[in-house]
Parts: structure tokens; sequence; C-alpha cells
């Protein structure tokens, strides 16, 4: 199992784990395009250690998406991931976030949350050990 002080950071992402969870936070305004996707994607899978998480990912941080940055993670963000709970608070994130859900069809469970504890609470579940 990982430290609890383990911790990575790249120039858009901060992640962590803590419990058997992944904590993967974007920082303040992030735009996410495809270069952003696949080096958080690449740099998570790196530190996840070729072990599967479930994953609380904080999206407070992003100002903006583009169509090939969320093709990209439709396609990879759930690799070594066995659920992930979206943590987002405005409104326009979580239109994006429904809208993302609905046609990417992600490969694990997946919902959306307005608060950490309830991210944390549905992510329970899927802990591993």
């Amino acid at each position: 199992m990982i430290a609890a002080h383990d911790f990575y950071e790249n120039p858009s992402a901060k992640f962590w784990i803590t419990d058997g969870i992944l904590f993967f936070q974007y920082k303040n305004n992030t735009i996410i395009d495809l270069k952003v996707a696949q080096l958080v994607v690449t740099d998570r899978i790196h530190f996840q250690r070729e072990r599967a998480y479930p994953i609380l990912c904080d999206l407070r941080g992003v100002v903006s998406t583009d169509k090939a940055g969320r093709d990209y993670l439709a396609q990879f963000g759930s690799v070594l991931a066995t659920a992930v709970g979206l943590v987002v608070h405005e409104r326009l994130l979580f239109a994006i976030s429904n809208f993302y859900l609905e046609v990417n069809k992600p490969s694990v469970p997946t919902q959306i949350f307005s608060t950490d504890i309830d991210a944390l609470r549905y992510l329970r579940e899927f802990k591993g050990g």
C-alpha cells in the first residue's frame, strides 16, 4: 500500500492516495485540451504503480475543456480506476460532466458530486482489499 504522504504534482494537477482512494485535483484555471489530458492520465497511471484505485477527481479548478481533451479522457481516463467520483461546484461544469457521462459512457462506475464527502461515501464501496 502506498503511504498517505505519497504525493505527485505536474503543471495541471496534484494526486495523492489516502485510505485506499486516489485523490486527483486539477489546479486552478486549468484548460483541459489534448496535451493536458494526455499528461495527467500518463502521470496518474505511473503514480499508481499499476494498481487500480477508486478515484476522487476534483474538477473545481477546470475553467474549460475542448473536444479532443474530453475524448481522450473518455477513452483513457478510466485506466486503473475501479470507480470515479467527479467533484464539481459550478453549474457549467456540472452540465459538462453530465454531458460527458451521457455521451462518452465511461468504462467504470462514475458519478458527479458537489462535495468531497458525498464522493468519498460513494467511492468507499469500490475500495479493494
